[in-house]
């Protein structure tokens, strides 16, 4: 079971989101959004929905590095494990916390306001209390990694993570012994993998692409006058 959750299950889960993506884009472009309900419940919804996405974004880049680059270019730089440990734990918790309460706002907000939740549909109500749930199991890896601060749970992390993306068939091993509350954290992490093309989550890679085309964007642009000339 420890092999399929975190050798097999990883690749399902990138090939389902990778496949999917493309093939929602492909097949039903107009879906492709995160449908909005901004006129009703406004106040609830800006401080929800600022809170969750700042939270949520520093929460994945924090991931995405901190899991993604090799141990041995922290050891390089000098960082110790303890060090990024601890950065982990209190960065990420602050974040994560953030997230939560603005995923809270907003999970109360669909549910009790009728306008909102005539609105919105299973799926739209279902994956935000999904990644609420994901948050809390978040911030309880906090404690737990405070309690141990060597550093070495991280590396484990760290190690399974690399040896994903390298397809290193011993991957699974490295977290065998992880606490079971990061194992929990990792497998609903591949779960809501599974489901982002699904989803209205697709609409986080539509952002992304958006922000990459602003910094590309050319240094002029062409405008008119009032009387039809160019400027």
């Amino acid at each position: 079971m420890n092999q399929f959750l975190f050798g097999t299950l990883p690749y399902i889960a990138l090939t389902v989101l990778l496949i999917g993506s493309v093939a929602r884009y492909e097949r039903d472009p107009a879906t492709w959004k995160s449908s909005s309900s901004q006129l009703l419940r406004r106040r609830m919804l800006m401080w929800g929905s600022v809170l969750f996405h700042v939270g949520v974004l520093v929460v994945f880049f924090g991931h995405l590095f901190g899991l993604l680059i090799p141990v041995e270019f922290w050891d390089a730089l000098g960082v110790r494990h303890e060090w990024k440990q601890a950065l982990a734990a209190i960065g990420g918790g602050i974040a994560g916390a953030m997230a939560l309460i603005g995923a809270l706002l907003l999970i109360v907000r669909r549910l009790s306001d009728p306008r909102v939740a005539a609105s919105s549909s299973f799926a739209d109500t279902a994956i935000i209390i999904i990644l609420a749930i994901q948050l809390v199991l978040g911030l309880a890896t906090v404690p737990v990694s405070l309690a141990n601060m060597d550093g070495h749970e991280m590396v484990k992390l760290m190690n399974w993570a690399n040896g994903i993306f390298t397809f290193d068939g011993a991957a699974a091993s490295y977290i065998a012994d992880v606490p079971l509350i990061f194992k929990a954290h990792i497998v609903l992490g591949l779960i809501i993998f599974i489901l982002f093309p699904f989803t209205r989550l697709v609409h986080l890679v539509s952002g992304l692409a958006a922000f990459v085309r602003y910094l590309l964007r050319p240094g002029f642009q062409i405008v008119r006058s009032r009387k039809g000339k160019r400027a």
